[in-house]
């Protein structure tokens, strides 16, 4: 398929692939990104300047991948919102340039985090593509009636360790409809963690983050062992209030920024 070039600005799929937010997103050649969502196999090259190249039809990037990478949105809107005084945010907001939270799949988002408890990124996606080459359709991820009823030694071979039963009891539970993750989207932030959080092995941490990556909840701040530092030693307990309602968006950069950089915080 041809390569189709589109200019877009503050937009980086080296930084976005580094950022922690989606697992299937790799580095595959020079200044090239490829990655596997909705079913749909993707590559994107960087061009130079603000422009890239995408490995798909118009219809395609029109329908897919313009709201799966959020192009619509202005994300100088967010950054505006830097405190003034805020030297640390400042920086992360530099550091980071490009970034933009995904559109992604809930139920994904869900198991992926089920997942990533205790884990490095490194290990989320190897588990992850391991997953989705032994379960999936042609690469893709494992869709819930699959993934629920596939055997205790595939799944450990994936290295998901004690979280086996955690996995398999989410994905029957969408698997049989009794969790509806199109319907939590009707519900205001706190009831969506809340209802994530009832399953087996989902804690606020795990939670926060698919609300945040699998339904856009931008307020949603999960809090890691990198956002506690940040937020303890740099705000001193708590973010400023200017930041709560964009604070996921604000918070990827904080985190992205204190996990590569490695940054005395």
């Amino acid at each position: 398929m041809s390569k189709m070039i589109k200019t877009i600005n503050d937009f980086s799929p080296a930084a976005i692939a580094e950022s922690g937010q989606c697992f299937r997103m790799t580095k595959t050649g020079e200044n090239e990104y490829s990655l596997i969502a909705f079913g749909k196999k993707l590559s994107v090259t960087e061009e130079g300047g603000n422009e890239f190249g995408f490995s798909c039809t118009e219809e395609e990037f029109e329908k897919i991948w313009r709201h799966y990478f959020d192009l619509d949105t202005d994300y100088e809107q967010y950054k505006r919102i830097c405190l003034p005084e805020d030297e640390f945010l400042k920086e992360a907001i530099e550091f980071g340039n490009g970034i933009r939270i995904l559109n992604q799949d809930p139920y994904e988002m869900l198991i992926s985090f089920i997942i990533s408890q205790r884990k490095s990124v490194p290990a989320i996606r190897t588990s992850i593509e391991r997953l989705s080459s032994m379960l999936g359709e042609d690469g893709a991820f494992p869709n819930p009636a699959r993934l629920a009823q596939a055997d205790t030694d595939i799944l450990s071979s994936c290295g998901l360790g004690y979280r086996v039963e955690y996995v398999r009891n989410a994905a029957e539970e969408v698997a049989a409809g009794s969790l509806n993750l199109n319907e939590l989207n009707e519900y205001p932030t706190p009831l969506l963690i809340e209802k994530l959080m009832e399953l087996k092995g989902v804690g606020i941490k795990v939670a926060s983050c698919i609300a945040l990556f699998g339904y856009h909840r931008l307020d949603t701040v999960p809090v890691d062992v990198w956002m506690k530092r940040v937020i303890d030693i740099k705000y001193g307990g708590s973010l400023p209030e200017e930041y709560e309602k964009y604070a996921g968006v604000l918070q990827q950069y904080m985190f992205n920024y204190a996990r590569l950089r490695g940054v005395s915080i």
